[in-house]
């Protein structure tokens, strides 16, 4: 059985592409041929740092995952924008995107999939990044930063997941307001989740 794991975040800079790699050598290790997507690339200017990073990683860890940075990445745009802005008078296919994750598919046991920003950025008017997680009948993983002002985020995005009723698993990304976080954060996350994970933690397990 294949497994799709969706990689989004409370926001943008949060640490997706981290996740994603956290991610990769997670399931490698434990002997899974893995895979990585990303539908949508803003601000690029020659290619995509963070797609060709992944896909160069990737490439390492399962060499059978023969394919471009075009498949990997097949909307790339110029403006550091939300997808639906970056893409001007682009028309985004879903059903290229949907073949796209069939052919990449074919190469993996585990295909890690990177949204853009945070869960609501916008594809189309109508059309949202958290919205792509159904379309791939992929299974959501959601990052959160340490910072001040995490739990808001956070739970707005839960929110917006619980909607939609799409299940999740969230990881916390330690890398700012570390020194503070257990005191102004960590105790309101522990109780309302009752657990928490964490991307280093993967490296361990």
């Amino acid at each position: 059985m294949k497994k799709i794991l969706f990689v989004s975040a409370t926001n943008t800079d949060v640490g997706k592409t981290y996740a994603c790699e956290k991610l990769l050598k997670h399931y490698a290790k434990k002997g899974f041929k893995v895979g990585y997507f990303k539908p949508f690339e803003t601000g690029v200017i020659d290619f995509p740092l963070d797609g060709t990073k992944m896909l160069n990683l990737v490439k390492t860890l399962n060499p059978s995952f023969d394919v471009s940075i075009n498949d990997c990445v097949p909307y790339q745009f110029k403006l550091p924008a939300a997808p639906y802005v970056a893409k001007e008078n682009t028309i985004i296919d879903i059903e290229f995107l949907k073949e796209k994750k069939k052919y990449l598919l074919q190469f993996c046991d585990v295909l890690i999939i990177e949204g853009a920003g945070g869960l609501m950025v916008p594809i189309e008017k109508d059309l949202f990044i958290i919205d792509l997680i159904k379309i791939f009948e992929a299974n959501a993983i959601l990052i959160a930063p340490s910072k001040l002002g995490c739990i808001n985020d956070t739970l707005l995005s839960v929110n917006a997941l619980k909607a939609k009723n799409i299940d999740f698993e969230l990881f916390i990304n330690l890398y700012e307001d570390i020194n503070s976080f257990e005191k102004v954060s960590k105790p309101f996350l522990l109780d309302y989740f009752g657990k928490l994970n964490f991307l280093e933690d993967l490296e361990k397990s």
